[in-house]
């Protein structure tokens, strides 16, 4: 999936292979720097999905995950990286954008944290699926000196 299909309304969307007709929801600012519009699949009530949109130097909120079967987080454009720790308070760095690659995502668990940060001289373009779809509680925003 190009830029050009993250910044505007999707109505399609590929994951794991398949192609999946998907329905604009709503928009909302995550934080400062930070755009998150949400969208729906149609017919497939299992999960849903959310663009996130990171200006240059910002970074979405330091989150846990608490609950949901399955969290994936992946890259569409721009540079930056996502850092998660896990649960054996290791943490992995994932940088995007240095290298070209088509697609790209991780399943962050249960008690694990992630973040993305943009890099200073790139808006970053990522992806957030959620199986079952979102609800308020599944994730905990941490104060930044936990990282």
């Amino acid at each position: 999936m190009g830029i050009e299909q993250a910044t505007s309304q999707l109505k399609l969307f590929t994951f794991e292979g398949r192609t999946q007709p998907v329905s604009f929801v709503s928009n909302a600012e995550v934080t400062r720097g930070v755009v998150c519009d949400v969208y729906s699949f149609i017919g497939d009530p299992s999960k849903d999905l959310g663009i996130i949109k990171v200006e240059p130097g910002c970074k979405t909120p330091l989150q846990k995950v608490l609950k949901g079967e399955r969290t994936i987080e992946g890259y569409f454009s721009g540079k930056g990286r996502l850092i998660v720790k896990t649960n054996d308070s290791s943490e992995v760095v994932y940088r995007v954008g240095d290298y070209p690659f088509e697609s790209y995502f991780v399943t962050i668990g249960i008690g694990e944290t992630m973040q993305w940060q943009a890099a200073e001289d790139s808006n970053l373009v990522v992806y957030e699926i959620c199986f079952p779809p979102y609800e308020d509680g599944r994730f905990e925003n941490l104060p930044e000196q936990l990282q």
